[in-house]
């Protein structure tokens, strides 16, 4: 039938590709994961353009960048192509690389972490984590700010987020 059909090229295709095979419980909560997918970023983007919006209000905000922000560059390309424009933030911190340590140290609903995509509201300083070994020099030449920060907004209630994103900027000076 349909389903020994797909099972068998979703195997197949993973081996050909990957290299292995996933396991039961792996799929199984993959295919969790996929179902609820669409629920989770409409509420991602909805929080992310929350947020987003109040970090542009914010004077100690250099720069934000969020393509579902009316005036970013890439605005009217996320309106024609996406149904949301992600949860995804960049943010330029004033005060540079120490202002931007300060804020993410100050977060107490926010998680430190590297990836995106949680539903927990994460956050990234990608010149002291993923890209620590450059040094400033190196890191604007890679087009990476010392002062840059990346916020993957979860799906935590929205006050809360800007909230926690409102004391962790009080304690920036």
């Amino acid at each position: 039938g349909n389903e020994g059909a797909f099972i068998t090229k979703a195997t197949a295709q993973l081996m050909r590709d990957f290299g292995s095979v996933q396991s039961a419980q792996s799929a199984y909560v993959l295919k969790i994961g996929l179902e609820s997918l669409h629920v989770r970023m409409a509420r991602h983007c909805e929080n992310a353009l929350k947020v987003a919006k109040y970090f542009k209000a914010s004077d100690k905000i250099e720069s934000v960048k969020y393509p579902g922000l009316e005036g970013d560059a890439d605005y009217e390309l996320a309106k024609k192509y996406l149904k949301g424009a992600s949860g995804v933030i960049s943010i330029v911190i004033k005060g540079g690389r120490d202002a931007a340590m300060k804020f993410m140290n100050s977060l107490e609903l926010a998680s430190n972490e590297v990836h995106v995509a949680d539903i927990r509201t994460c956050v990234l300083h990608p010149a002291s984590h993923t890209h620590r070994q450059l040094t400033d020099e190196q890191l604007i030449e890679a087009g990476v700010a010392p002062d840059l920060i990346r916020l993957s907004v979860g799906i935590e209630d929205v006050n809360d987020i800007i909230a926690d994103l409102q004391q962790a900027m009080e304690c920036v000076k």
